[in-house]
């Protein structure tokens, strides 16, 4: 069966792929939607994520919904044709941090679409694959599949909100409003944020912030590099940063607005090398800086708030191509004045 599989930089191609048997604990699921990420579109653009690069063809894909197709021998709680959120996370579940419940630091993690281990974790983007039962999250047969897919990325803006502690009544300030900035934005409003700004490089994506999410304010940064100036003129501004960009220079930034005794979570991953820190502002105003990485129990919650309406992913999606048009897909969603996130519709309809 087909799958999009990346052998190195611009070199993504559509071609077999076997899924593998299934183990007694195991479960063959038909993919329906796959959302394309930042790290599939590093993967494609450069071969490479981080320190993390191509060694062998790679299956790319985490952000995935679709159907049970088979199940195996022990698998009891699932059936055939049961919608299902897909979890990218497959932890070992017996390393000291899995029993201390934060499995999203699994010292043994194989996460779909990873070449952060050697053979490499094939990825979601794939008519079938086979996944761990834990991984399969059965959810009502009226969902929306499409929606469904992004509960991967939306767990991330969730962690990075359990990482910055209790935003009831807090001024906030997200850094980047890619998808993961956008739904990142989305969970601190959802947990109650009394006002929340939203700083990026593209007015697109910014409109969707304020139109959309329904952010208070945004700055574009690239246009306006004073922009936030506005917020550095005391010292009662930013309680929380979630810095969701990646990029240095927009943690640099977050340091002036925070007030004394803020937090600053970095869940946008960062270039290799070096990355500087004021270390002064750090200690003399006592500011916290936390990291955020994955998710863990937030990915049911996830499918849980999208499933029930209580949170609407509808604003990130740009549309979807089909996995035949992969690679056409892949050319246009790294274009950010366009779009906020493509689709590829594996089993689904393309629109």
């Amino acid at each position: 069966m087909l799958a999009a599989v990346c052998h190195g930089a611009r070199d993504l191609r559509v071609e077999e792929f076997d899924p593998g048997e299934l183990a007694p604990d195991e479960v063959l699921v038909s993919i329906a939607y796959g959302g394309i990420c930042g790290s599939d579109l590093h993967y494609y653009h450069r071969g490479g994520v981080g320190d993390f690069s191509i060694r062998e063809p790679m299956v790319l894909g985490h952000e995935i919904s679709g159907t049970v197709a088979a199940v195996g021998s022990s698998v009891t709680a699932l059936e055939l044709g049961m919608k299902a959120a897909l979890d990218p996370s497959k932890p070992c579940l017996s390393c000291r941090y899995c029993r201390a419940g934060r499995s999203n630091l699994c010292l043994d993690m194989k996460f779909l679409g990873s070449a952060g281990r050697f053979p490499h974790v094939q990825g979601g983007f794939a008519r079938r694959i086979v996944l761990r039962q834990d991984q399969v999250i059965p959810v009502p047969q009226d969902t929306d599949l499409l929606a469904l897919s992004v509960a991967e990325p939306l767990s991330v803006g969730l962690h990075a909100v359990t990482r910055a502690g209790d935003l009831r009544g807090k001024r906030v300030i997200v850094t980047g409003s890619g998808p993961i900035g956008l739904l990142t934005a989305l969970s601190a409003i959802h947990a109650g944020a009394a006002f929340v700004v939203a700083t990026d490089i593209e007015d697109a994506a910014l409109r969707v912030a304020k139109k959309e999410i329904g952010v208070d304010a945004v700055v574009n940064v690239a246009s306006d590099p004073d922009g936030l100036a506005a917020f550095s003129d005391d010292d009662s501004h930013f309680d929380v940063a979630l810095e969701a960009s990646g990029s240095p220079a927009a943690l640099a930034s977050l340091f002036p607005v925070m007030r004394r005794g803020g937090r600053i979570v970095q869940l946008g991953m960062m270039p290799p090398g070096e990355v500087a820190i004021p270390i002064n502002p750090v200690q003399t105003r006592e500011i916290e800086l936390v990291g955020a990485f994955r998710a863990h129990d937030e990915f049911r919650l996830a499918a849980q708030l999208i499933t029930s309406g209580k949170i609407d992913v509808s604003p990130i999606l740009s549309g979807t191509h089909a996995l035949e048009d992969a690679v056409e897909a892949f050319a246009l969603a790294g274009d950010r004045s366009r779009v906020v996130k493509l689709h590829l519709a594996i089993a689904g309809e393309a629109a």
